[in-house]
């Protein structure tokens, strides 16, 4: 089945006037650590995707950062829960920002590498907390880690990150002397959109009971089937699906950027791993769950936020009985590959969607 995503028709969200900022060239000149505290203390304003999603950046240290994120309905798919590619999008920020923290003035990096292990599901309320740090820090490369808990302290996931280092061109900036008073960032009376009742409908259980993955996959497509909260937040739709294979768009707005202006690495993560993991879905009968376990993203080049479309299209490569195994390839409009991915999943037949009745591993 095969449908299209109207660039100008995409989500609520993305339609409104982007929110928040980027760190001005001029700040460039401090060392790492002292720029991050700039921004965790709000005198560089909150990052468009802070707004959209509630990300946090609450600590930070020398090799060492912590971001939280509200768990709240706008995350869900059509099943009902969270996934590796959402977790991906909050641990991003500490994996790359334990980096950033010991660089010196002038130093920058770029994510080549993520990888994320689900370790238990997501719970249906409370926060995510990511606490990242540096592993490895040499003259070019840097790995970093991030163990992702909940509100109770249990481990959720386990991410880790490698990192190419650079300098810029010529002597650094100097820092400026004057940096001004913190942000306001309640924009007066706004509501960020994560703080608003989520658009969008959970799938019911009897559907999935009757249905098979892929045809429920057509319906998403053709709009026989409501799209889920997680395809308002972020505009990312399938365009496109066959047994063993799904594609999705994702437009690249403000929205979704970094305090470095380009589309966070985590959200081009979140797009191929819905791409792989709705390719295994559409090789499930009806009544058969399916349950994302691991995620490994190389990000080949940057993602400019120009409205364009990203395309990834997910392929399953292994279907066995309890696991299976696929790949994502992310390009842009103009064709260029952006990323690629591959994941694995459980797969559980009789159990509910939502995955509500999955025993908590220990």
């Amino acid at each position: 089945m095969t449908g299209t995503v109207n660039p100008t028709d995409v989500t609520e969200v993305v339609r409104e006037p982007v929110r928040g900022g980027h760190i001005p060239a001029e700040l460039l000149g401090f060392a790492g650590i002292d720029l991050l505290r700039l921004l965790m203390t709000q005198h560089v304003q909150w990052p468009p995707i802070a707004y959209l999603t509630g990300i946090r950046f609450t600590e930070v240290g020398a090799g060492t950062a912590t971001f939280t994120m509200p768990i709240t309905d706008w995350l869900k798919t059509p099943q009902g829960i969270v996934t590796g590619g959402e977790v991906a999008i909050l641990a991003d920020g500490p994996l790359g920002c334990a980096v950033h923290s010991v660089l010196p003035p002038g130093a920058g990096y770029t994510t080549t590498e993520l990888s994320i292990s689900m370790v238990r599901p997501v719970p249906a309320s409370g926060h995510l907390v990511a606490r990242g740090s540096v592993v490895h820090g040499g003259r070019q490369l840097a790995l970093s880690e991030v163990y992702i808990t909940d509100d109770a302290g249990r481990l959720i996931a386990h991410g880790t990150s490698r990192c190419f280092l650079f300098r810029g061109p010529g002597d650094p900036p100097s820092a400026p002397t004057d940096i001004g008073a913190p942000h306001r960032n309640d924009l007066d009376g706004w509501v960020p959109p994560y703080r608003r009742p989520a658009l969008g409908t959970v799938l019911d259980s009897e559907i999935w009971s009757s249905q098979s993955g892929l045809d429920i996959m057509d319906g998403l497509i053709t709009g026989a089937l409501p799209a889920p909260p997680l395809a308002y937040l972020l505009g990312a739709r399938p365009v496109d699906a066959a047994a063993g294979r799904c594609v999705f768009q994702l437009p690249a707005t403000e929205w979704l950027t970094s305090p470095l202006g380009l589309v966070e690495g985590g959200v081009t993560a979140c797009v191929a791993e819905l791409a792989l993991a709705s390719a295994v879905q559409t090789t499930v009968p009806a009544g058969t769950a399916y349950a994302p376990t691991d995620l490994h993203v190389q990000f080949l080049r940057p993602v400019p936020a120009d409205g364009a479309m990203l395309t990834a299209t997910g392929t399953v490569v292994h279907r066995g009985r309890t696991i299976a195994v696929a790949r994502a390839d992310v390009v842009n409009a103009a064709g260029k590959p952006v990323a690629t991915a591959t994941g694995s999943a459980v797969i559980l037949p009789g159990r509910r969607a939502d995955l509500r009745d999955q025993a908590d591993p220990a």
